[in-house]
């Protein structure tokens, strides 16, 4: 554990993002205008005027709803609210993913709790529908009792998950070494509540308690700085005008030497769990991109 004038320290760098990612989802669209409501029977809404979406999950039905854009690159912010009180047994999933056989997906998962127990936020990268790559983390507050962004940058050399504008995870691109990396199967966001009490919460020891149902996840403030594609191509390579600069900006971006040190102290401090340490699991040797 970080000594506590080096904590205190980090914990401020911790919160300086949060001011900033509230700047950056200040202008959103309408989230009638960016999602289809896909399944879930009347569980799923958007309400507000198209500012907040909800949804529910009860012992009948979970529900869930997709992006109406495809994206091939970008830098894809949501705020979220997670299910409170006791939500063992419930999944809470966000993620980009593509279609067929070798998809390509990117993954936040919120796995519920008993009460007054810690999330555990689940990520994993899927690349030609090769996944086990996964980092579980706790998170270093209550999601349930407030929205906090969550977010994917996702150029052609690496992805960068972040909590309120920290980073806790990046996947570098390493085709070098022969790693498929997702970079040409455009992806849609989707996202889910749904019953996972066989697996979920301490691997399936503790059930669902249907006594507290419906449970309710909540989003808000929906942002993609981003490549949208349609009809096989991608609006960054259009010739119409856009701001290049900007566009450019997260098409390059990489961590700085903050955002280092920020990934650093929540990897030491609140990751569970990562494949690349995991010598049980991989006998024969640990994926080549642990390495690289």
């Amino acid at each position: 554990m970080a000594s506590s004038s080096t904590s205190s320290c980090v914990k401020l760098m911790l919160l300086m993002p949060i001011l900033v990612s509230s700047l950056i989802v200040a202008t959103v669209g309408n989230l009638n205008q960016d999602f289809d409501i896909t399944w879930g029977d009347g569980r799923a809404n958007i309400l507000n005027n198209g500012e907040l979406l909800t949804l529910k999950l009860d012992k009948a039905s979970g529900s869930g709803f997709q992006s109406k854009n495809e994206y091939l690159f970008g830098k894809i912010y949501m705020q979220l609210k997670l299910v409170p009180g006791n939500s063992a047994g419930t999944v809470t999933a966000y993620y980009l993913s593509s279609n067929g056989s070798t998809w390509d997906e990117i993954d936040f998962e919120f796995l519920g709790n008993l009460s007054g127990d810690p999330y555990i936020l689940h990520t994993n990268v899927f690349s030609q529908g090769k996944g086990n790559r996964e980092q579980q983390f706790y998170l270093w507050f209550d999601p349930t009792a407030d929205f906090h962004t969550y977010s994917i940058l996702w150029n052609p050399q690496r992805i960068i998950y972040s909590v309120d504008g920290t980073p806790i995870r990046e996947f570098k691109n390493s085709e070098s070494i022969g790693v498929p990396f997702p970079k040409n199967q455009p992806m849609r966001i989707y996202s889910s509540l749904w019953n996972a009490d066989d697996w979920a919460t301490r691997g399936g020891l503790v059930k669902t308690d249907w006594s507290q149902a419906p449970f309710t996840a909540s989003y808000r403030n929906f942002k993609a700085d981003a490549c949208t594609w349609s009809s096989g191509a991608s609006s960054c390579s259009s010739t119409t005008p856009s701001p290049s600069s900007k566009r450019s900006s997260w098409l390059s971006q990489e961590l700085d030497s903050a955002s280092q040190e920020r990934l650093k102290w929540v990897q030491k401090n609140y990751m569970i769990y990562n494949y690349c340490s995991d010598t049980k699991r991989f006998p024969q040797g640990l994926p080549p991109e642990c390495s690289a």
